[in-house]
């Protein structure tokens, strides 16, 4: 189906809803890596009123298809026609104007949820400003629970992120031990392995749930291992609380992180059946990041936020915990700099937010992207106000074994004192049971903490 409008006395063509999606998003290097750029500011602005009239049920109708792929099939499957009928009659434009309206509640919201696809909630971010954006997410409350509750509105869940570069086991206890006199952690401890082998994995769980069993922290671990690591681990009985993955928004991308959907659906199959967790708790852990499949020439044709969003559907099926964006990961040739990689967070926190999902943000860069930590704290006080469910913190801010920038403990702390976000109820009540974040805090010093942990050897 093709589209066109005149602007100035001058016709813009968009030979397809997939290339009019591209040339309507805002700048970035990705795009323009991949040839799907719009030319320049106006055919971008161009490309933006031209979608603004495009009638939503056009993303039904005319399906962003990739031949033989199960994200498309996934995707149709789970379109909830009753679901999408309060906006089926809306354009593009039009579902603007009804997400910002006042009335336009978060429950309705959450009702709305299943009746929209990947594509349509993509496209509206691509008409909004980085308020509207925010101002939408900010209604939308998607609770989660395992030994916390996350999600809750008005609160802000971190992940404590201990990684080492050898997975050396006492480090990794320092580093999370660190972390949760900071108060971080009520998401999940949850470190990304230096190796893949499974005998690491494996210890890797038991150091943290080491920490969390002797200090009785109300959260929950996560190694963030390969997926089928993962499955290993659980047939060996290691204390596994959350499977984690990375996903993409194609099959052709899943296949270059190793997965498919039915081994995503045999690992939430397994981990459901060790029983750590009350009756009814999400169990899954995902992440994702604008790029992804573009680097593994994947994206069919599709811009990287488009081909982001359609990622989400692969996350909603399996109902997670938790789901991140790693949102300056990639690189400066997908996010070039702050004010793409600010702009791409808020996008990811809305377009998943609308799907329904328990939605966080690795407010992140590496070194050689034209950003700096300025542009970290704008963001993360950005998303914190759209209500984003967690971010990731690391100790200092300094991811020293993925070589890249997050976001420190004590940033976490900056949100919780400055907005008022507190953490999830139960951590809530462990920090202030041990006097977590005043003087009086009752845990021993990290050393003898470290002694009277009965850790794995490395």
């Amino acid at each position: 189906m093709a589209y066109h409008i005149d602007l100035n006395g001058t016709r813009y063509n968009f030979p397809s809803l997939k290339g009019l999606l591209a040339r309507a998003s805002p700048e970035r290097s990705g795009d323009a890596l991949a040839g799907l750029a719009a030319d320049g500011p106006l055919e971008r602005i161009a490309a933006q009123h031209c979608l603004a009239d495009v009638p939503l049920s056009d993303f039904l109708a005319d399906v962003l298809e990739v031949e033989g792929d199960g994200v498309t099939a996934l995707i149709m499957a789970q379109h909830d026609t009753r679901a999408f009928a309060p906006v089926a009659s809306l354009t593009v434009g039009g579902f603007r104007d009804w997400l910002l309206d006042p009335a336009t509640t978060g429950q309705t919201l959450a009702r709305l949820a299943p009746g929209l696809t990947p594509e349509m909630v993509a496209a509206v971010s691509k008409i909004m400003r980085a308020q509207d954006l925010i101002a939408v997410a900010a209604k939308v409350e998607v609770v989660t629970r395992f030994r916390s509750t996350i999600g809750l509105r008005g609160r802000l869940s971190t992940r404590n992120q201990p990684n080492h570069p050898t997975d050396d086991s006492r480090g990794i206890a320092l580093s999370a031990l660190d972390g949760l006199l900071m108060g971080a952690g009520d998401a999940v401890i949850g470190v990304n392995p230096a190796t893949d082998s499974l005998p690491d994995y494996i210890r890797i769980c038991e150091v943290l749930d080491a920490i969390r069993t002797q200090l009785e922290i109300p959260t929950q671990t996560c190694c963030l291992g390969h997926v089928t690591t993962a499955l290993a681990a659980m047939e060996a009985r290691a204390p596994v609380d959350l499977v984690f993955q990375s996903v993409a928004g194609s099959d052709k991308a899943n296949a270059g992180f190793g997965v498919t959907l039915s081994l995503l659906d045999e690992a939430a199959e397994a981990v459901a059946s060790l029983n750590r967790a009350p009756p009814g708790a999400n169990l899954m852990y995902f992440e994702t990041g604008q790029g992804a499949a573009l680097s593994a020439d994947a994206h069919h044709g599709m811009d990287q936020q488009t081909m982001e969003a359609r990622a989400y559907a692969v996350a909603r099926r399996y109902r997670p915990l938790l789901v991140n964006t790693v949102v300056g990961f990639i690189g400066p040739e997908y996010l070039a700099d702050g004010k793409q990689i600010t702009r791409a967070g808020l996008e990811d926190h809305f377009c998943g937010k609308l799907l329904g999902l328990p939605m966080g943000v690795d407010v992140c860069y590496t070194n050689h992207a034209w950003a700096d930590q300025d542009d970290m704290d704008i963001l993360l006080t950005a998303l914190a106000t759209a209500g984003v469910n967690f971010v990731i913190t690391v100790p200092g801010g300094d991811d020293i074994m993925l070589n890249y920038q997050s976001l420190s403990f004590h940033d976490a702390a900056y949100i919780r004192d400055t907005l008022g976000r507190p953490p999830a109820p139960e951590f809530a009540e462990w920090m202030a049971r041990h006097g977590i974040g005043t003087p009086d805090a009752d845990l021993p010093p990290l050393d003898a903490a470290l002694s009277h942990l009965r850790l794995p050897a490395a």
